[in-house]
């Protein structure tokens, strides 16, 4: 969903999520993440890579920054565009 559109408190499905539409909630699914509060907690880049290792292919890293935006969302965050979350993204990974 686009996150200019997101309101918490109707948030019961993952296409609630900012950033989630039907192909980034199949994704989540594949992790094992069915509703969004099973997103409490989880690590963005350890869900990367598991999708990455579960699909047998690199996905765009971009997906890693979507996955940033809706865990931080679900922590308590405003919802953000993905985007907002690529800086954070290539300076994590370059500092390891």
């Amino acid at each position: 969903m686009n996150p200019a559109k997101v309101v918490r408190a109707e948030v019961k499905q993952l296409t609630d999520l900012p950033n989630i539409g039907k192909a980034c909630a199949a994704d989540l699914r594949l992790l094992g993440i069915d509703k969004p509060e099973q997103l409490l907690g989880r690590n963005p880049y350890e869900m990367y890579q598991m999708l990455n290792r579960l699909t047998g292919k690199t996905h765009d890293p971009c997906m890693l920054d979507v996955f940033i935006s809706i865990t931080r969302f679900m922590a308590g965050d405003n919802p953000q565009p993905w985007w907002n979350y690529t800086d954070e993204r290539k300076n994590t990974l370059a500092a390891n």
